[in-house]
């Protein structure tokens, strides 16, 4: 009998090991980031930890006390505070009427309680820091998605508007809702991107195509000043956009400005890919993307070492270039600078929530099946990264106020979004933010080991304080792993107005020359320049270009113009 139920026991492991898998992928397909997984882990946390629970509870009545008898006294005119107040960027309750307006105060009040209960619920259910991260990102983006100002009959603004159009906004928003159904499954519209146009007025520095193979375009662009530095200056973007946020529009372009300031400009485009690419590697991106862009840029110059600017995960690749150069003995760099770049993926903020590596192993599967991941999933994981300001706050403006979205160049790029090669995307996946492999020093690009404590030249960090793509504290982290001279520039804005930003009067920066290995510690201590950090740039490169010279023809012999600037890559979908 014991030996009948040991082999039915093993029978029935064995017939439950397929519906577990089975029961396991439908999970994946329906919750691929375990954000569902992370409320039961939740839920079951507090199940476990009532008292921790109880007390998060009688904190929530306590302040719903405090807000009731904040909400009677401004219901007979007094101005009686409330428990909460929103954040100072919160702009969602910025309408008087949600101080002036007893119900409105209530609304509101209510919310911001019912949100820091959730908050604390989760710190209550005792998860492990994965968990909780996604746990609590999930829950915020719930108490986001049920704000008050998210729905007609409890945003005043709204109400407002429909009752001054007689209505006609909420014909409007109603229609703008069908149309987002229709068009973009239920997303709002972000952008008027009519007005706008690839080389017309966007990506309009003049200069040619000189080379093209089929990872990438690489643009020269032509002389403003009459003579020129005399080393040229290479940008290198990254390739989850295309390529033009460094040259947006007249007045708003950096590759513009350099330009103008007299370098001998060149700038990469790279191909967006398709399921053909699905094999095109991290490898391929460094070999024969940037190093082969390096390399004729010597070649048409004559230079024997040129400066790179790197953006994003374009610095990352410069930085990866810079330490195999190292490896292989080239002295082809004179100076980098990184632009909201990370090296060290440790601590990748927001994103951090849907990058784990079951979640990982869940969306390479996904990717590898189809080739490629698609330009609108990473436009909307981004968007969700920031919801209030670029998900419902369209909702708010679009369907209940019936507003038409801005025309605005930011976001017309920002919407003109690329794919990455299957074997690309999971190998950035796995080896910098799952394994920190670069930062570490054990990345393998090539058959050589990069090392950034290897990499030997001057290098200009530029952060953005807002950054919640490339943190700027996760960015500061690379003035400790560089080998060479490091100046860190802490800038204002977010990921990419902290890029556009050219002279204006609200332009700051923040420089401290002494890097300690905290960067509150720098921030501390940091002074703050009321100009655009362009200007420092500006300053620090001229240092690094060498002597000033006539300016070199476009193109060489063996790199003859292919075509106007800003070529055909940019305007492939």
């Amino acid at each position: 009998m014991r030996e009948q139920s040991t082999t039915n026991g093993r029978t029935q492991n064995h017939r439950l090991g397929p519906v577990r898998r089975a029961t396991e992928q439908l999970l994946d397909n329906i919750d691929p980031v375990s954000f569902g997984r992370s409320l039961v882990a939740t839920a079951v946390g507090l199940a476990r930890h009532p008292l921790s629970a109880f007390s998060a509870y009688q904190h929530f009545a306590l302040s719903a006390l405090s807000a009731a008898q904040a909400v009677a006294g401004r219901a007979i005119g007094q101005k009686f505070q409330g428990p909460l107040a929103p954040g100072a960027k919160d702009r969602r309750f910025a309408d008087p009427a949600w101080n002036d307006n007893a119900l409105f105060f209530a609304l509101q009040q209510g919310h911001l309680l019912r949100e820091r209960l959730a908050g604390e619920l989760v710190d209550a259910a005792g998860l492990d820091a994965q968990t909780a991260k996604k746990a609590r990102f999930v829950v915020q983006l719930i108490m986001d998605s049920l704000a008050p100002t998210n729905y007609l009959l409890t945003n005043p603004v709204a109400m407002r508007r429909a009752f001054e159009t007689g209505g006609t906004s909420v014909l409007r928003g109603v229609r703008n809702l069908a149309n987002d159904i229709r068009l973009r499954r239920g997303w709002p519209k972000q952008v008027d991107a009519s007005g706008f146009q690839v080389g017309k007025n966007l990506a309009t520095t003049p200069g040619k195509v000189i080379y093209r193979n089929d990872l990438f375009e690489l643009m020269q662009y032509a002389p403003q000043t009459a003579t020129t530095f005399e080393t040229p200056l290479l940008c290198s973007p990254p390739w989850i956009n295309k390529f033009y946020i460094m040259d947006l529009a007249p007045g708003r372009s950096f590759i513009e400005w350099a330009v103008k300031h007299g370098h001998t400009t060149f700038a990469i485009s790279y191909k967006n890919p398709d399921a053909s690419m699905r094999n095109v590697a991290f490898d391929d991106y460094l070999v024969r993307g940037l190093y082969e862009a390096v390399r004729i840029v010597r070649e048409i110059t004559g230079k024997p070492k040129i400066n790179v600017v790197g953006l994003c995960l374009g610095g990352t690749l410069t930085t990866m270039l810079l330490a195999y150069l190292a490896e292989v003995r080239r002295d082809w760099v004179h100076s980098a600078t990184l632009l909201n770049t990370l090296v060290d993926f440790s601590e990748p903020g927001p994103i951090g929530a849907f990058i784990d590596p079951k979640a990982i192993d869940v969306l390479v599967r996904k990717v590898e099946k189809r080739g490629y991941i698609g330009a609108e999933d990473m436009a909307r994981t981004f968007s969700l990264l920031r919801a209030n300001d670029l998900v419902f706050g369209y909702i708010t403006k679009n369907w209940l106020m019936g507003e038409e979205p801005p025309a605005f160049d930011l976001l017309a790029w920002n919407s003109d979004s690329t794919r990455l090669p299957a074997k690309m995307y999971t190998s950035y996946l796995r080896s910098c933010y799952q394994d920190n492999l670069l930062a570490r020093g054990e990345m393998v690009i090539a058959g050589k080991k990069l090392r950034p404590s290897h990499i030997k030249q001057d290098v200009f960090i530029l952060a953005a304080i807002e950054d919640h793509i490339a943190p700027w504290r996760s960015s500061y982290k690379t003035t400790q792993l560089w080998g060479g001279r490091v100046h860190f520039v802490l800038s204002s804005s977010g990921h990419i107005a902290g890029i556009v930003n050219p002279p204006s009067k609200t332009a700051i920066y923040w420089t401290n020359d002494k890097l300690t290995s905290d960067p509150d510690e720098w921030q501390a201590k940091a002074v703050k320049h009321t100009e655009t950090w362009w200007e420092e740039w500006a300053r620090w490169i001229g240092k690094r270009a060498g002597a000033h010279q006539s300016p070199p023809p476009i193109g060489s012999k063996a790199f003859g113009p292919l075509g106007d600037a800003p070529g055909t890559y940019v305007h492939t979908k």
